[in-house]
């Protein structure tokens, strides 16, 4: 008999629609499990609002003794009720936690370690150790194998180039596909220029040193590993043909970083025209990167929509950020994507070391005069693993506050228990941010009251509507009484795929 191993997917119950973009992580690690002749039941938990219902009604009826969750910062205050969940009804099973977060945490403490402090990053892992059975940092596609073990470690460090459960591009392209028949892939809604279309995974790494971002000191999210452009392809052929999807959502950091971009790009166009059909993509790209040449070939395969993250248009917020592009960067990058027809949406932050009325109003006039297409204004939190949070250090005078410098400019911010709190990741765009970070001139309240201004403003100016939200759906506790068979778009499974399943995975 396979054994079953159990994967879930917490709810991201920050975000305004949960079923737009899968996770495409754990189900790679689903896929390595498959192909390992593992049985593998999924729970996603996407837009489910009583989801401790549905993983109480699941636990108490698996045979399954290997629980495994994947983790955003975000999304750890629902992972920590998860994991309680499964403990209430089944004490006895190995629980598994990975991810971005425990990555990011571990990244951080490491640094403390060499420090030679014990500060708030320990205290996060700590607590990390203290809430399942074994913790996964880094690539999980090889190390869930030895989290498997009976006599598996309590970290399990996948982090580590050295480390023989580090991917490298060549072993990142022989991966399987991502196992997205475990997943309700109906349910997810999301398009591209009108053309429905579902996300994949061309690369792995950012090379960047942006101050806000975590992972700058995790070798797996700050280390670029491709793919080749044929495993990429091959990907987008087998979804049209599964799924019928035309539409690609490349949820790489930067695309433009790839130095064989135009190649790809070149035949992602041939692939599509042998299939008689057009598709239409969106990603990111790096602004000081952007050329006429990359403009010119993406909108050739089908690009549509670029994301890119600006961040400010202050040039002493560019600077405090470390991000490289100027402001010059970013309208030139607005101008190329604009004159090859490409559709641009702006990232924008605000809430970074110097900020002021004066550095958010430079923003908002910079949006005003490109005109993106769609743009967001976030306010930053220093996530571990990040240069905000893992290069803080405590307030001489204020208990729980942490103080940032950089060009003699300071950002202060709350410390945050990430397994409670997730107020601070995004919001309602037309009003609902909270603030944990301030600055010398700038309050959380004011931080907030200039987003949400600028975000106002800039929309009625532009005409530019706020993006829908989708409400969360219950979980019928009806559906979920006999055996493990929770409805379809909560709980998919290797064991008992149907045929429509079973033609995807071909």
């Amino acid at each position: 008999m396979k054994q079953t191993v159990c994967l879930i997917i917490p709810p991201s119950v920050f975000l305004l629609d949960e079923r737009v973009f899968m996770t495409i992580g754990i189900l790679r690690v689903a896929a390595v499990l498959e192909r390992a002749d593992y049985a593998v039941d999924m729970l996603d938990l996407s837009g489910i609002a009583n989801y401790e219902d549905a993983v109480r009604d699941y636990a108490r009826n698996t045979e399954a003794v290997h629980f495994g969750i994947t983790a955003t910062t975000p999304q750890l205050p629902a992972a920590t009720r998860i994991i309680a969940a499964i403990r209430s009804v089944r004490p006895d099973v190995k629980i598994i936690l990975g991810g971005p977060h425990v990555t990011l945490v571990n990244a951080a403490y490491r640094q403390e370690r060499r420090d030679g402090i014990k500060g708030r990053a320990t205290r996060a892992f700590e607590k990390l150790c203290g809430l399942v059975d074994i913790l996964v940092t880094g690539d999980g596609e090889e190390a869930i194998f030895e989290a498997l073990r009976s006599d598996a470690r309590s970290v399990i460090d996948a982090d580590e180039p050295k480390s023989a459960l580090f991917l490298t591009s060549a072993r990142l392209t022989e991966l399987p596909l991502p196992a997205r028949h475990l997943v309700d892939v109906e349910s997810y809604r999301y398009a591209v220029d009108g053309v429905r279309a579902v996300s994949l995974i061309a690369q792995l790494g950012c090379p960047f040193g942006c101050g806000f971002c975590g992972g700058r000191q995790s070798p797996s999210l700050r280390r670029v590993r491709m793919r080749t452009t044929q495993s990429i392809v091959s990907e987008m052929v087998s979804l049209y043909q599964a799924y019928g999807f035309r539409g690609f959502m490349l949820y790489d950091d930067e695309l433009n970083v790839n130095p064989k971009m135009i190649e790809m790009m070149n035949s992602i166009a041939f692939a599509a025209a042998n299939l008689g059909v057009e598709f239409r993509l969106r990603g990111f790209v790096k602004a000081e990167l952007f050329t006429a040449e990359q403009a010119n070939a993406m909108y050739r395969a089908g690009f549509r929509w670029l994301l890119t993250g600006f961040e400010s248009a202050s040039p002493r917020i560019l600077k405090n950020i470390n991000k490289r592009a100027t402001l010059e960067d970013n309208t030139r990058c607005l101008e190329i994507a604009r004159h090859h027809g490409l559709k641009v949406k702006a990232l924008m932050s605000i809430g970074h070391p110097g900020e002021s009325a004066e550095t958010v109003e430079d923003t908002r006039k910079w949006l005003l005069e490109v005109q993106p297409d769609d743009f967001d204004v976030t306010i930053i939190t220093p996530y571990p693993g990040s240069p905000y949070y893992d290069f803080s250090v405590p307030h001489p005078e204020r208990d729980g506050v942490w103080v940032y410098t950089t060009n003699g400019d300071r950002l202060y911010s709350y410390e945050v228990d990430y397994t409670k709190v997730a107020d601070y990741y995004k919001g309602d765009p037309d009003g609902g941010y909270t603030s944990f970070v301030y600055t010398d001139t700038l309050s959380p309240e004011d931080l907030v009251r200039h987003r949400d201004f600028v975000e106002k403003d800039v929309r009625q100016r532009l005409g530019l509507a706020f993006n829908p939200a989708a409400p969360a759906i219950r979980y019928d506790h009806s559906m979920g009484q006999f055996g493990a068979r929770l409805p379809a778009n909560i709980l998919r499974s290797s064991a008992m795929p149907s045929e429509k399943i079973q033609a995807a995975v071909v």
